[in-house]
């Protein structure tokens, strides 16, 4: 097994948590297959309701404690467990809801070069906002700087393994869509040292 700093990464020699993110437990994860090596990362957005953020219900659907009677669009969604490990809101808060060595419960029915079951060896990150909005500069900022700890932490995770939900579950999932600036992203990353994201 190797340790944080590289080799072959595989899901229980590594530290789970990270500093830089407020800890929020959700019960919505399980184990991954035993000996998976992390080596994709995820970039989701997600809204409640959609179109409007600040509030504390993707917090409460990530943790099963969303009421589907607080608004007409929670109903359909309040039972489905679901999370992420991480959700940066639009000030720049990270939250993490499940440790990095965990699988949660993001990206759904999915494939990525030809492998299915992208939760079994993905890390998701969801951004607080919507497919034709553009993100803030602080939610850059802090998924460039959260990011470079993941692949510092699991090195299997290269420039070319992050990629968008759209990327992964084509045709079923859109984000994190086209206000997500890429190049931008991939400029923060080197200038911290690290890998580029996809094209």
């Amino acid at each position: 097994m190797a340790d944080a700093s590289g080799g072959d990464a595989s899901t229980d020699a590594l530290p789970g948590w990270l500093p830089g993110a407020r800890r929020v437990d959700s019960p919505n994860f399980d184990q991954r297959p035993d000996g998976t090596v992390i080596d994709l990362l995820v970039i989701h957005n997600i809204s409640l309701p959609p179109g409007e953020f600040g509030g504390p219900w993707v917090e409460q659907l990530f943790c099963g404690r969303l009421d589907g009677g607080a608004h007409p669009y929670f109903a359909a969604i309040a039972d489905n467990p679901v999370s992420a490990h991480l959700f940066i809101r639009r000030d720049g808060e990270a939250m993490q809801f499940v440790d990095l060595g965990k699988r949660a419960w993001h990206a759904g029915r999915s494939c990525w070069q030809g492998r299915a079951e992208c939760n079994d060896y993905a890390i998701g990150v969801e951004l607080e906002g919507t497919d034709h909005l553009p993100f803030s500069d602080a939610q850059y900022a802090r998924l460039a700087v959260l990011t470079a700890d993941i692949m510092r932490r699991f090195p299997a995770i290269t420039g070319e393994r992050i990629v968008g939900h759209s990327d992964v579950a084509p045709g079923r999932k859109t984000d994190p869509g086209p206000a997500f600036d890429w190049s931008r992203y991939r400029r923060l990353l080197a200038e911290l040292g690290a890998g580029a994201g996809r094209a």
